[in-house]
């Protein structure tokens, strides 16, 4: 006979070694000097990799990776107003994948060489919103596609006053033309739920807000 005070103790046993278990961590890992593959906006690298498991067996993989470095997200809110900002912008990538080139985003662009994040987000806010962000506050960090990119985004929870928001924006040196657009908090969640949106910065932000929103006045003020 199974005795069930012993089992719910290992049961929970396993599940605790699993939530200590559930994070990143460094990897056992050698690699060469990387190889060009190909000279464009960004380097296209390869790697030849040694990668030790975790039985002690050795791995040896070929891997291209998008050298894209760091990155920032604006999650850009109105709270007097209840909404928030966000962008149309062209894709070539998403019209190649799904047709549908004219992606809904938030505002993000890369870090520049001696910048930081904050500044970066900062910046990114006036030239692709328009507006200049009148609090600003870091939220959460993710890979966006570890598996070929090496990009680390932050991403920002910012106040903005969206009755400045301009029909057009984007930096000029940058040939980049944005169309911001004011939504509804309500309606950005609700095109949420529908499946009508595919940016994977703007659905991760999006989700963020929901469960965040009621704790926006306090996370701002504070900024």
């Amino acid at each position: 006979m199974v005795d069930v005070k012993e089992k719910t103790t290992a049961t929970q046993a396993v599940r605790a070694s699993g939530a200590k278990t559930l994070a990143d961590h460094v990897a056992d890992v050698r690699f060469n000097e990387p190889q060009s593959v190909g000279a464009g906006f960004r380097p296209f690298e390869r790697y030849h990799v040694e990668l030790v498991q975790a039985d002690g067996s050795k791995a040896h993989l070929m891997r291209d990776i998008l050298r894209v470095g760091r990155t920032v997200g604006v999650i850009a809110v109105d709270l007097a107003r209840d909404e928030i900002v966000i962008i149309h912008q062209f894709r070539l990538a998403a019209h190649l994948g799904t047709g549908l080139g004219e992606l809904v985003e938030i505002p993000a662009g890369y870090v520049d060489r001696g910048e930081t994040p904050l500044e970066a987000a900062h910046r990114e806010c006036i030239e692709e919103i328009g507006v200049a962000p009148r609090a600003l506050r870091e939220i959460y960090t993710f890979l966006p596609a570890p598996g070929i990119l090496d990009e680390y985004a932050t991403i920002f929870i910012a106040a903005v006053d969206a009755s400045q928001v301009p029909a057009k924006a984007g930096a000029v040196d940058e040939t980049e033309q944005t169309r911001p657009i004011r939504v509804r908090i309500d309606d950005a969640l609700d095109a949420l739920g529908r499946g009508t949106i595919r940016n994977g910065y703007l659905i991760m932000a999006l989700q963020w807000l929901a469960l965040n929103r009621e704790r926006l006045p306090e996370l701002l003020h504070e900024a």
